[in-house]
């Protein structure tokens, strides 16, 4: 018998959003994710490298929402999300993308002891993502 539970990739990540169609656009058009299904209050995207999948919901019981919340990753719980590119030069094409659609973003910077060089960025909810693109 095992003494740990064996567990395999990240199957899906689920994000509570103040505004779904506005998540979904910012995850559709500008991250390149598809709509692969709708069930009520939530949309499901698949990334279009196929392997993450990501849930956009809004809140289980709007009622105990807080007015006019945004993500904090301060609290307890998510801090980031973190999605592979090929290179560099994908980081710097993402550069031009978020800039074309007015996300702000920080600088590529270089994390040399993991040998990645990673851009953050924050979703309309304020969720902090990043690119994480690995030395060539």
């Amino acid at each position: 018998m095992n003494t740990n539970i064996l567990t395999g990739a990240i199957h899906h990540l689920a994000l509570t959003v103040t505004d779904l169609a506005r998540a979904e656009r910012f995850y559709t058009s500008l991250l390149g994710f598809q709509k692969i299904m709708d069930l009520s209050e939530t949309r499901v995207l698949l990334a279009n490298s196929g392997g993450t999948i990501i849930a956009l919901t809004t809140a289980p019981d709007p009622a105990q929402m807080p007015p006019n919340d945004r993500f904090n990753e301060n609290r307890s719980g998510l801090d980031h999300m973190s999605f592979l590119v090929a290179d560099h030069a994908a980081l710097q094409d993402a550069i031009r993308l978020l800039d074309q659609h007015r996300v702000p973003h920080g600088e590529i910077k270089d994390v040399a002891g993991l040998k990645l060089y990673v851009l953050a960025f924050r979703d309309p909810d304020n969720i902090q993502l990043e690119l994480t693109a690995p030395y060539a």
